[in-house]
């Protein structure tokens, strides 16, 4: 049975202890439909290699590293535990300066980082960790949940559609400068509270 606490910036480090790796088997290639002028299509496309991708091995992914980069005390950090061993986390942003995360909006929130361990995954802890957060915005007076996905992680995309989400922005370039294993493309996926 999942418990879901809300946990400070200061419990980060036990956070963190859930690992945020995905076994990429294929990925949403964006197919342009003539040349972009008909739109945009994600399509599936298992890969020939697959591999792990440890967004915690990023270079300033970590969760033990948030509080150096972003104020914390607008966020909602939450811990799911089973037994009492954390077993999924779900942080939000709210009112937070830097990379323009809710880009200037106080009715903006930003699901910045979800994760349930490979043990857990497909128990149903990510809908009550989402359904946890679309909660807690609502009471901070969002409108709207933003969540940044990559198309390298197809079950995420899967989930967040399966939850309501709708796809609002596809951009291809958005890590041309960071070193990947396979060209990445930033989705963003939008809640309506």
């Amino acid at each position: 049975m999942l418990q879901i606490e809300k946990i400070s910036p200061q419990n980060l480090t036990r956070y963190a202890t859930v690992p945020m790796r995905l076994d990429v088997q294929s990925v949403y290639a964006v197919v342009p439909i003539d040349d972009g002028l008909g739109g945009l299509v994600l399509k599936e496309k298992k890969l020939d290699k697959p591999y792990v991708k440890d967004y915690d091995a990023d270079v300033g992914n970590a969760p033990t590293l948030w509080a150096g980069q972003f104020d914390l005390q607008h966020w909602g950090i939450f811990l799911g535990v089973v037994d009492g061993d954390p077993v999924a986390g779900m942080a939000i942003a709210y009112r937070t300066l830097g990379r323009d995360l809710c880009e200037g909006r106080d009715d903006l929130a930003v699901l910045w980082d979800m994760r349930v361990h490979p043990d857990y995954r497909k128990m149903g802890m990510g809908t009550q960790l989402f359904q946890q957060g679309v909660l807690w915005a609502r009471e901070q007076g969002c409108r709207q949940l933003k969540i940044e996905t990559q198309n390298i992680n197809v079950p995420a995309c899967r989930f967040y559609a399966k939850q309501g989400c709708h796809l609002g922005t596809i951009d291809v370039y958005a890590y041309s400068k960071t070193p990947q294993v396979q060209p990445e493309t930033m989705l963003l996926w939008y809640f309506d509270l």
